[in-house]
């Protein structure tokens, strides 16, 4: 083995292991995963979903707990898509699989108006086949792909163009309370999944069913984004942990915290509050 060979394996090494570390402990922080869970695994044939089954089938030989995997794909009858890839990518795999058959190109193409953005209805009636399989299935948690870069971004297109201060939890329960969601790559950055999909080889299949849509408002957040981040490296880390460490009192939100009634909680101040802040004024401000 050469020196950059050798290199590269151990750069590879240190980005699994790295992987690994932020899926578990996301899992652990959140609860993700109990004994006797079944897991669906949606698979799109992205970088990310790939990295998560991958992640995940070897978490399941090393986890303290049982629980079984199931890699689910959706066959949306996209014009060209290659039906034959996930199929022959998962026998070789030593997981279960299903693929769910449903065109819902034809709705999407029917329903949204030439040149608009087609991502909306597609993701929705994707939710709801999976959904649907998935409660027919005795699934007990559906694993989706989403990383870090996603939920910021997610974060930022909400306070933009939605007005609310909202991301993407790591584990949801769906509005019907039928499904439990998990994002276990919710610690993993989208760049660190890149380089593995390419380390590994996946077979990554394109979504074509919307064109590229650059202009996409998600698009515009990620290149914002990726320009803070260049400019002042952690930034990102920084935007997560946010999000990991809310203050009600310091937003302002009436539903979230009970600003009228503060009067309520207030006390009258005595001698001994004065005395306090006369001291913290002469030692605060001190020569």
């Amino acid at each position: 083995m050469s020196d950059s060979q050798a290199k590269q394996k151990l750069e590879f090494n240190k980005l699994r292991k790295r992987l690994r570390r932020h899926v578990g402990q996301a899992i652990a922080d959140f609860d993700m995963i109990q004994d006797g869970d079944k897991v669906m695994v949606c698979l799109s044939g992205g970088k990310d979903s790939y990295t998560l089954l991958d992640i995940l089938m070897n978490l399941q030989k090393h986890a303290p707990i049982d629980f079984e995997l199931i890699a689910v794909n959706l066959d949306q009858k996209q014009p060209g898509f290659p039906m034959h890839v996930l199929p022959e990518y998962l026998s070789s795999l030593d997981v279960p699989f299903h693929i769910i058959e449903k065109d819902t190109y034809s709705i999407v193409k029917e329903v949204v108006p030439e040149g608009k953005t087609t991502c909306g209805i597609c993701s929705r009636l994707r939710r709801g086949s999976l959904y649907a399989w998935a409660r027919q299935n005795g699934i007990t948690k559906i694993a989706l792909g989403h990383h870090r870069d996603d939920i910021i971004e997610t974060a930022f297109l909400n306070m933009f163009y939605g007005g609310k201060l909202k991301a993407m939890p790591p584990k949801l329960l769906s509005d019907d309370k039928t499904n439990i969601l998990i994002r276990p790559l919710s610690y993993c950055k989208e760049a660190d999944i890149a380089r593995y999909a390419d380390y590994q080889q996946f077979p990554i299949i394109p979504c074509n069913l919307c064109g590229s849509q650059e202009n996409l408002q998600r698009q515009v957040i990620k290149d914002m984004l990726q320009n803070w981040e260049k400019k002042f490296p952690g930034r990102s880390d920084i935007i997560f942990k946010s999000l990991q460490n809310v203050a009600p009192t310091q937003l302002a939100d009436t539903n979230l915290f009970d600003f009228v009634g503060l009067e309520q909680n207030r006390i009258q101040p005595t001698a001994e509050h004065n005395a306090l802040n006369d001291r913290f004024i002469e030692t605060s401000f001190a020569p």
